[in-house]
Formats: C-alpha cells, structure tokens, sequence
C-alpha cells in the first residue's frame, strides 16, 4: 500500500446530490499529487475527505497502512495549507510557525529549533517578530507554510494556496513549493483549478470533473495522451482547436479536405473504433504558419511577448496557431497552416473518448 491509498470514495449530500463517484488514487512515498479541474468537480471536497474535515458516505482512504477514513484530523499526521492562509492575527510570525507544536505539547527547545530551520528554509527570519497584519500576501503565505513544515507531518495538504496572489507573486510562489518539496520529499496533495499550476508542479495528475477522476497519470501522459475530449481542451493553453470530422478513405476528413493522420490512428479507424463522427483535436502550439497547408486568412493576433496567438479563418473553422516570437502579418492577410500527424489528436463524436 503507497503513503495514501484512496478506494472507492464517494460523498453523496441530502436530496442524492453526488459529488464524489467512486474515486481510486494510490500515491507513493514522496510523490506530489495534483487534484485539478472545474469549480465544482469535487477535488476540494475530496481533500476534505483526506484531511478529515468530512467523511465518505463510502469507500475508504489509508495513510500509509493505517485506515483513517474515519478518524479525526488531529490524528493523522497531516498538515494542511489553505488557500485563506489561516494564520493568527494576534500572534507573531514565530509564535504563529510554532503554534501547532505547541499544541502538542513539543518541549520549547524543539519549537524553537524547528521555527529556526523553516525560518531559514523559507527565508522569513527576518519576519519571525512581525504579526500578519504587517505582511504582504507572499509573506503571509509562507508562514502557512511555514507552519505546516514545521510539524515534518506523513501529509502535506495545499487547498489552491495562490489563488490569491497576483500573477507574478503567483509564479514565484509555485518555484518555491517546488523546491520546497525536492528538499523535502514529503508526500503532498495539492488542489488546484489551474493547469499551468498542475503540469509545473505535479509528479502525478488526477483530471476531475463531475467527482470522476477522468485520467490520472504523469504531466506528459496527460498532456500528449488525453484521454477524452474534456482532458485535451482542460489542460494547455490556448485550448486545444477541435475540428468536427468524418471518416475519409484512409483516414479523416473535414472541409472537403484529408487530414493528417498516423498508421497507428488509421489501423483504429479501420478496426472499428470512433464508429460515428470524429473529432480532430490539434494543439495551438503545434500548428505553424507556412507557404503550404490548410489555407486560411487572420482573423486575430494577439501578441504576448515571446509568443503571438494567431486565429486563421480556414475551411476546417477558426483554428488558433500559437507562434513564437512576433508575427510580422497583419489581419486579413491569406495564410496557410500545417501541421506534423503525429500531433493530432482524434476523438469520437459520441463518446469523446480518444482514438488509438
């Protein structure tokens, strides 16, 4: 059994309203686990499950060996970090780092030795006699941290601790929980609804939506082998284009044209699989403006700095082409794109469940 093992989980609220389905997630020693997806999906209240803030209506979570599933929070060796940072209002940044320690009855040479080390750990030091009232939301947040670190729990629990940062503070606060946990190496949950925050700092992703895990598996898997349309479209940015399409002579097509197709997606074909429509998914970052392709005219440029987004009117519909650098064209201008096959993706209309 990994250092958490969560079997079956469901949580159903008065008026059969489900939330959670039948959820299956084992993690190991070490890892950091990313629960992500849409407001709503039930990664927050699932966290709660394993926090102990709430209790399955069924199935069952083990915390290394140990069933926890419906023992108290303060018995199971976790320390969590919410997204509200929690913190003491009337106590210094020490007082606060120390205080579940305190709780607990630690002999003050230990608190104070521990609030030292992740003082240093997490460069407050010179915040240690400060209270939160006179620190910025960064400081804030790494005295959460700060806090739950100093416990050296089996657990860490982060509930979207930066979704209340600005987008730079945001940034470097994601570098510092990753170097946080190479350090470490405590097993970690982190809930999140974005996905740059999920493929930066995940070792492993569970994709939610409607309390179904969708797909769970590394960065990579997930990013180049969604399982289903709503995987592909939720994780990269821009979204992913997704083109309606039919069944062609050896492959797909739409807009009167063949689309670009590996062996492996033809032999799917052919097989059986995606017996209706297609759908025929292509990454934004993936398409390139060339002399030759799929013909089409800008519609839209939207310049970020080291990349432009570009929208193309073409016969498959608006496709958005992601291209480095600056794009010296201008709207209206005819274009062409094209795109390698081995980056296309291909769904079924129906299910839309991946082919091959």
């Amino acid at each position: 059994m990994g250092a958490l093992s969560i079997r079956q989980v469901e949580k159903t609220y008065a008026g059969n309203v489900r939330i959670l389905k039948g959820i299956d997630i084992d993690i190991e020693a070490g890892e950091f686990l990313i629960l992500v997806g849409p407001s709503g999906c039930g990664k927050s209240t699932l966290l709660s499950m394993i926090a102990g803030l709430d209790t399955p209506t069924a199935g069952s979570i083990h915390i290394g060996e140990r069933d926890v599933t419906h023992l108290p929070s303060k018995d199971r060796d976790i320390a969590m970090v919410f997204q509200s940072y929690a913190l003491y209002p009337n106590m210094t940044v020490a007082q606060n780092v120390a205080f579940g320690l305190e709780i607990r009855k630690v002999p003050r040479a230990e608190r104070e030795a521990a609030v030292d080390r992740v003082a240093k750990m997490l460069q407050i030091g010179h915040l240690l006699d400060r209270k939160p009232g006179q620190l910025s939301g960064g400081q804030r947040q790494r005295v959460a941290m700060g806090r739950a670190l100093a416990r050296n729990p089996k657990l860490f629990l982060f509930d979207e601790p930066l979704s209340n940062l600005d987008a730079k503070l945001r940034v470097e606060m994601r570098a510092e929980i990753k170097l946080l946990h190479q350090r470490t190496r405590t097993t970690t949950v982190y809930v999140t609804h974005d996905q740059v925050e999920a493929m930066t700092l995940g070792d492993r992703i569970a994709v939610m939506k409607d309390g179904v895990v969708q797909q769970f598996g590394t960065p990579e898997d997930i990013y180049t082998r969604p399982v289903n349309r709503f995987v592909a479209e939720f994780i990269g940015s821009p979204v992913m284009n997704i083109v309606a399409a039919s069944r062609g002579g050896i492959g797909a097509t739409a807009g009167g044209l063949e689309l670009p197709t590996t062996d492996a997606q033809r032999a799917a074909l052919r097989a059986g699989a995606g017996a209706g429509e297609l759908l025929y998914g292509l990454r934004p970052e993936h398409l390139a403006l060339d002399h030759s392709g799929v013909p089409g005219r800008l519609a839209i440029i939207e310049p970020t700095g080291p990349d432009t987004y570009a929208t193309v009117d073409t016969p498959l519909g608006q496709l958005t082409a992601r291209v480095p650098g600056v794009l010296h064209a201008g709207v209206g201008e005819n274009v062409h794109l094209r795109w390698q096959p081995q980056h296309a993706h291909l769904f079924d209309a129906r299910t839309e469940a991946r082919v091959a």
